[in-house]
């Protein structure tokens, strides 16, 4: 494994939920990385983002890892859960609170 992959191993498994994005959760870079941090801000979960534009070894090197070609990225618990799409669907249908949830995660009471 490369220093790269090493790198990102080790973040997905020491980071309960980790996104990896273009740009930051302050300031997302991208539409698509822009409506994952909405999701996540909005469900209240803590979450570490981490720029791909910054490093571009991490920018491909992360799409090697997951074997998926897209960013943005969610991991929870060390387990890929999805890009934008998926991760929007899963929010629209209720599965995405519930999966933070089942792993432990708290998320903010929904109104």
């Amino acid at each position: 494994m490369s220093g790269i992959q090493e790198f990102i191993a080790n973040e997905v498994k020491s980071n309960d939920v980790v996104l990896f994005m273009k740009g930051t959760p302050q300031f997302p870079q991208c539409g698509f990385s822009g409506q994952v941090v909405q999701i996540l801000d909005y469900i209240g979960v803590d979450y570490k983002g981490i720029n791909v534009l910054a490093d571009a070894e991490i920018r491909q090197g992360i799409k090697d890892y997951s074997n998926w070609p897209t960013i943005p990225q969610l991991y929870v618990k060390g387990e890929f859960i999805g890009g934008c799409d998926i991760v929007r669907e899963m929010f629209q249908a209720g599965e995405l609170q519930q999966h933070f949830q089942e792993n432990g995660i708290s998320v903010r009471a929904a109104s």
